[in-house]
């Protein structure tokens, strides 16, 4: 019963985190100058509402089945030329990271008043405030298509811009690959992603159970 309680947390709440992912964008762009956004739909909770739904919901749900890993979603499309300055399109980049943030902050908070059990809904909430941490770093990376790239991408010039535009699609194939078979690179994100949570005292006991309750199957 608990391993089913546990796969029905971080199932609806990671769809959720990645529809907020989402919304946080469309709303920031909004309110830039990007007005497109509600005639999309994008103001809403809805993922069926997205550009993408295979790379916003498809394919962060089947990283998350496969490894327990934390694949950001695919942003929404926005209309950059309506925004106002380089600073809202580097805003509207950072959204999307600052909403998995917000809930690793409630999270954690929510994580302080756990009674001292392992059933319930607690081990899928420890587990899914994990993996906003990995959806916050990944989203960081200042690459193609990360949110990272996207802040700084308005200042970077046409040249590097061109040079980069070819390889472009490939990027997070490569970021994943490196860090699925690159030990070193793993081991360096690992390390940053638990001491993310150890400053946030995450009850890793309960996030190990959580993770087992979970894979089930396994």
């Amino acid at each position: 019963m608990n391993n089913f309680l546990t796969f029905f947390v971080v199932l609806i709440g990671w769809i959720f985190s990645l529809s907020f992912h989402e919304f946080s964008h469309a709303i920031v762009a909004y309110y830039g100058g990007d007005t497109s956004v509600r005639e999309k739909g994008y103001l809403t909770f809805n993922p069926l509402k997205y550009t993408h739904p295979l790379y916003s919901i498809i394919l962060p749900l089947a990283f998350l089945f496969m490894g327990g890993i934390g694949l950001p979603g695919g942003a929404v499309y926005i209309e950059t030329w309506r925004l106002r300055s380089n600073k809202w399109k580097s805003a509207v980049s950072l959204a999307g990271p600052a909403s998995n943030f917000l809930l690793i902050i409630l999270l954690a908070i929510i994580l302080q008043f756990v009674p001292d059990t392992n059933t319930g809904i607690f081990p899928g909430l420890a587990f899914l405030a994990l993996l906003q941490i990995y959806a916050l770093v990944l989203n960081l990376i200042p690459v193609p298509p990360f949110d990272g790239f996207g802040a700084i991408e308005p200042y970077l010039s046409p040249e590097i811009l061109e040079k980069i535009e070819p390889i472009r699609g490939m990027m997070i194939w490569l970021v994943i690959a490196a860090l699925w078979y690159v030990p070193f690179i793993g081991n360096v994100f690992s390390t940053l992603i638990f001491s993310i949570a150890h400053i946030f005292h995450f009850p890793f006991d309960l996030v190990a159970t959580g993770y087992q309750q979970f894979f089930f199957w396994k």
